[in-house]
């Protein structure tokens, strides 16, 4: 099964925009981003294990081995300009890939790396050894799953599992130390999130010898969600 969903194919676009989702997400996180980017972008969802039409398969073990799945994935949509972007989780792991491109000499146009603290920062929450009661409330605080999903036995039952082994990809994560990316990085962040504050956010910046930008949005964690059109606007700018 690949990795990769075209949900609406753009034979003719010049860009191709490469999307990652937050820890428990999919690639359907991004469905309705195509609607609001030109002709010019065709937008593809990386589809983790798990989930979806992928439940079953077994988890990532790790996010080197992850990163390097990935990376292998997108050789084929490389013959044009590329970017990538990852929401919270998803920003490590389009972080990640960016390295092993760089390094494969075939780096994005631009990274954009939203709700996540940068990959040096210490990441000290441990979600993944909570039992379902306190995981389900950490992600009705965080928000970005239904609230009727997670109340649902049988729907916890399938959803967890993949949900914890996503955070235990965040918390076993160990940045590894490196030049900076010769790839620009757009770093974008809810102004009220509870899991990165606009400070942190600017430690990305740390992370490249090239272009930086911040752009702050008022809103929580998955301040994405309602503000789709303004985020979606600005990765376009951006490109």
């Amino acid at each position: 099964m690949t990795w990769l969903r075209c949900p609406r194919p753009r034979p003719a676009a010049t860009t191709r925009l490469v999307c990652f989702a937050h820890a428990g997400g999919s690639a359907t996180a991004y469905r309705d981003w195509p609607a609001l980017l030109p002709d010019t972008v065709e937008l593809y969802g990386v589809q983790l294990p798990g989930r979806a039409d992928r439940y079953g398969e077994p988890l990532p073990e790790s996010m080197d081995a992850l990163a390097a799945a990935v990376a292998e994935e997108l050789t084929p949509l490389l013959d044009r300009r590329f970017a990538l972007f990852g929401h919270s989780l998803g920003a490590l792991v389009a972080y990640e890939v960016t390295r092993i491109l760089e390094e494969r000499g075939t780096g994005p146009a631009r990274l954009f790396a939203s709700g996540c603290t940068a990959p040096h920062e210490r990441r000290d929450h441990r979600y993944a050894g909570y039992d379902d009661d306190r995981l389900v409330a950490v992600l009705n605080r965080l928000g970005g799953t239904e609230t009727e999903v997670l109340s649902h036995p049988g729907m916890r039952e399938l959803v967890l599992p993949y949900v914890r082994g996503d955070f235990r990809l965040a918390e076993t994560y160990r940045h590894r130390p490196g030049p900076p990316l010769r790839t620009p990085i757009s770093v974008l962040v809810g102004d009220a999130d509870p899991v990165v504050t606009p400070a942190q956010a600017k430690s990305w910046e740390a992370h490249t010898s090239s272009d930086f930008s911040l752009t702050v949005l008022p809103g929580d964690h998955f301040y994405l969600q309602p503000l789709r059109e303004q985020v979606v606007a600005e990765v376009t700018r951006r490109l």
